[in-house]
C-alpha cells in the first residue's frame, strides 16, 4: 500500500522539487520510504511515497525500472497472487530476482506478456503508472472494484495523475476550476463519481479500466479489461445444490482471506459484530496458529452501539479483541480533519468512525482486513425489498390519492410520528422496530408521485434536489435501471450499487481513513473470484424469509452461533442529528454563515437556512442533506 503522483508534459520544471513536493503532499500514504524518477527528455516524472508490506528491504523500493530497463513503475496497492505469477513466469525462463515484491513481479509481467494480458492475470487491489521508455508512453490503470484511487488530466500542457488531488494540487499547472456536474452529483449522492472529479479536467479512473497518453497527439485512449456488466449470469451456479453452492462460497472466501492475510508487518481485522465482518474474522481465525487482533469503535449514545456485538462475536472466535468507546468530543475532533483527508467534497458521515477505528488499528498493526461489500453482492442493504415491495403497492395506487396522502404524512412533524411510533413500540417486537421512524414517513411521502421504479430508488438514495441547492444549473441524471435487461429489480440495484455507490462512496471512505492513519486495508469480499460468484448466484439464494445475505450468512454460522449475529441491522454511523442540534450546532451555524456561502454563490442560502432551523427545532430530520453542505463548505474553505 502505498501512494504516487507524476506527470508527462511538453514543458520544463524542476523536476526534482516539484516531485519531491508532489510526494511530500501524500506522505501520509507511504511513510517509511519515498522516492523519485524523471526524464528530462520525455518530460516524464514520477513520485512514490512507500508503505513497506511485502519485501520491507531497498529491493521493493519505487519507482521501479524493469530487468530489462525498458519500463518504470510506480504501484498503489497489493497483487495477492503474485507468487502464482511468480512461478508462471519463470517457466518462462525469467529468473534472478532482486527481491520478493509483488511490484517486481508484475513489472516482469509486462515485459513479458504485456500490460492488458498482465492485468488480467492480477487478483487485488491497485491503481498503476507505467511508462514505456521505447515506445515514450504512458499507461494507468486501476483495479477492477475501484478498491485504490487514481485521478489523472490534462491541465495545460501537463498531463498529470496520482492517489490524492493534494498531490496534483502542488503543480503549478493545475487549476481549482469547479466541475458543475460533479458538484450536483455530490449533493445528490454525497460524492462524486468515478469518470469526474470535483475539477474540472481531472478525472477518476473508472475501475475495470485503463488507459494510454502519449505527448504526440494528446489523446486518452482508455480500454476495458473487466466489466462488471458481462459477469452476470454468465456462469449460472444455481445448477448446482444449495450446499455445493455454500461450500463454494466458503471455499471462495477461505481462499481470499488466506491471500489477504500475506504480509511482512502486523496484520488484524475490523470487526462490527455484524454478517460481513463476522465472517471474514472467523476464517482469519481458522487460518491462523494464534489470536487474530480485531478492533471496534463504539459510542455511548443509545441505538449507535454495536461494540458490544462484536466483543460477543470476539469471545466466541477467540480473537485478541481490542474496543474503544468513543465520546461525543472525540468524534467531533475529526471534523475539521476530514477537508484535508478526502481531498473531493464526501459526505457519508461514517468517515468519522471509520477514521477513528483505523487511527486505533495502527498502533498495533500495519495491515487490517475489512468486511465491507457485503451489502452490495449479496442484497444487505434494507432498501432493495423496501423500493421493490414499495412500487408493488404503488404502482396499483391512482396517483392523485397517493398526492394526498403524501400531504398528510409530512404535516405531521419528524417528532410526533417518533412519538406515535414509540406508543406502537410498546406492543410491537423489538426486531420489527425501525429507527428514525419520522423521518422514514417524511421520506416516504416525498416519493409518493414517482412514476417508475427507477425514480422511486432516486428517492430512497438522493439526498438534495440539486434544481433546489443549486444557483447554477448541474445535470440532473437518473440512473434508469429499467435500460438492464434480463435480471431482476432488485439485481438491477444491486448492480448499480457495485458500479457506484461502493467505489466511489463505500472504498473511498474506507482508503482515505485508512491511509490519512497510514494504515492498509484489504477487502477480501472484492476478490474478483467472489464478485463474479455472487453475480452469479440466484436471487434466493441472497434474500429469504425478508432478510439478505442468505448464503453469506450460512457461511458464518457454521463457525458462529446464529443467536450472536441475528439483529436488526445498525450500520456504522453517527448520532448526526442529535449532535447538530446541540454541540455541533455552533459550528454549523458559523460554517454557514452568510459570508461563507456568498464566497462561492453556487448554493440556495434560503433552502439551506430553512432546513437548518427546521432540524434544529426537531420538526424534521435533514442530517444528510446539512452534512452535504458542511462538508462542501468545509472542503470550499480549505482548498479555494
Amino acid at each position: 500500500m502505498c501512494g504516487f503522483s507524476g506527470y508527462l508534459s511538453t514543458k520544463q520544471f524542476e523536476h526534482q522539487g516539484l516531485l519531491n513536493k508532489m510526494g511530500l503532499a501524500i506522505e501520509h500514504r507511504g511513510p517509511d520510504a519515498s522516492g523519485i524518477w524523471f526524464d528530462v527528455t520525455d518530460g516524464i516524472g514520477f513520485c512514490h511515497r512507500r508503505l513497506s508490506i511485502i519485501d520491507l528491504s531497498e529491493a521493493g523500493s519505487q519507482p521501479m525500472l524493469s530487468y530489462t530497463g525498458r519500463y518504470v513503475i510506480v504501484f498503489n496497492g497489493e497483487v495477492y497472487n503474485f507468487l502464482d505469477i511468480k512461478k508462471e513466469l519463470e517457466i518462462t525462463g525469467r529468473g534472478n530476482w532482486r527481491g520478493h515484491s509483488d511490484t517486481e513481479i508484475i513489472l516482469a509481467g509486462f515485459e513479458v506478456w504485456g500490460f492488458e494480458e498482465t492485468l488480467k492475470r492480477m487478483l487485488g487491489m491497485f491503481a498503476i503508472a507505467l511508462w514505456d521508455r521505447e515506445n515514450k508512453e504512458l499507461f494507468l490503470a486501476r483495479d477492477r472494484m475501484g478498491e485504490k484511487p487514481l485521478y489523472y488530466g490534462w491541465q495545460g500542457q501537463t498531463f498529470m495523475f496520482g492517489s490524492e488531488l493534494k498531490a496534483l494540487r502542488q503543480h503549478p499547472e493545475f487549476r481549482k476550476e469547479i466541475c458543475m456536474e460533479a458538484l450536483g452529483q455530490f449533493f445528490k449522492y454525497g460524492c462524486t463519481t468515478s469518470g469526474i472529479s470535483i475539477y474540472k479536467g481531472i478525472k477518476k479512473l473508472k475501475p475495470g479500466t485503463f488507459c494510454k497518453i502519449s505527448l504526440s497527439d494528446k489523446d486518452v485512449k482508455h480500454f476495458t479489461y473487466w466489466d462488471l456488466d458481462k459477469c452476470i449470469h454468465t456462469n449460472q451456479p444455481e445448477n448446482n445444490s444449495i450446499v455445493e453452492n455454500i461450500n463454494q462460497l466458503e471455499y471462495l472466501l477461505t481462499d481470499a482471506v488466506s491471500k489477504q492475510m500475506i504480509a511482512d508487518v502486523p496484520l488484524g481485522a475490523f470487526l462490527s459484530g455484524g454478517v460481513d465482518s463476522s465472517v471474514i474474522v472467523a476464517l482469519m481465525q481458522k487460518k491462523s496458529n494464534k489470536a487474530i487482533k480485531t478492533f471496534s469503535v463504539g459510542f455511548n449514545e443509545k441505538g449507535f452501539d454495536e461494540a458490544v456485538y462484536a466483543k460477543e462475536v470476539a469471545r466466541h472466535l477467540g480473537t485478541d479483541h481490542t474496543e474503544m468507546y468513543v465520546s461525543a468530543e472525540e468524534a467531533q475532533s475529526v471534523i475539521p480533519l476530514l477537508a484535508g483527508i478526502y481531498d473531493e467534497p464526501f459526505a457519508d458521515s461514517s468517515q468519522i468512525p471509520t477514521y477513528l477505528v483505523s487511527k486505533f488499528a495502527k498502533t498495533k498493526v500495519t495491515v487490517a482486513l475489512s468486511g465491507d461489500a457485503g451489502d452490495e453482492l449479496f442484497a444487505g442493504y434494507g432498501k432493495y425489498l423496501s423500493v421493490n415491495n414499495t412500487w408493488r403497492v404503488l404502482s396499483k395506487v391512482p396517483k392523485g390519492f397517493r398526492k394526498e396522502f403524501g400531504k398528510f404524512l409530512v404535516s405531521k412533524s419528524v417528532s410526533k410520528w417518533d412519538s406515535f411510533y414509540m406508543g406502537i413500540g410498546a406492543v410491537m417486537p423489538a426486531k420489527y422496530m425501525l429507527t428514525d421512524f419520522g423521518t422514514k414517513m417524511h421520506k416516504f411521502a416525498s416519493m409518493l408521485n414517482v412514476s417508475s421504479q427507477s425514480e422511486l430508488h432516486e428517492g430512497f438514495t438522493a439526498h438534495w434536489d440539486i434544481n433546489e441547492i443549486l444557483t447554477t444549473p448541474a445535470i440532473n441524471n437518473i440512473y434508469n435501471l429499467e435500460e438492464l435487461k434480463n435480471i431482476s429489480f432488485i439485481e438491477k440495484m444491486m448492480l448499480l450499487d457495485a458500479k457506484t455507490y461502493l467505489p466511489d462512496d463505500i472504498l473511498v471512505k474506507v482508503d482515505r481513513a485508512a491511509m490519512a492513519n497510514s494504515l492498509e486495508t484489504r477487502i477480501p469480499l472484492l476478490d474478483h473470484r467472489i464478485v463474479e460468484f455472487a453475480l452469479n448466484l440466484p436471487l434466493n439464494l441472497k434474500i429469504r424469509e425478508g432478510k439478505g445475505k442468505w448464503i453469506l450468512r450460512e457461511v458464518l454460522y457454521r463457525h458462529v452461533p446464529k443467536a450472536l449475529i441475528e439483529r436488526p441491522k445498525m450500520g456504522f454511523c453517527i448520532p448526526l442529528d442529535i449532535w447538530l442540534r446541540g454541540p455541533l450546532k455552533e459550528w454549523a451555524t458559523d460554517i454557514l454563515s452568510p459570508a461563507n456561502l456568498d464566497k462561492h454563490g453556487f448554493l440556495n442560502k434560503q433552502i439551506i437556512y430553512q432546513r437548518l432551523e427546521e432540524h434544529i427545532s426537531g420538526r424534521k430530520n435533514w442530517q444528510n442533506e446539512l452534512w452535504d453542505v458542511l462538508m462542501f463548505q468545509s472542503w470550499y474553505d480549505k482548498y479555494h
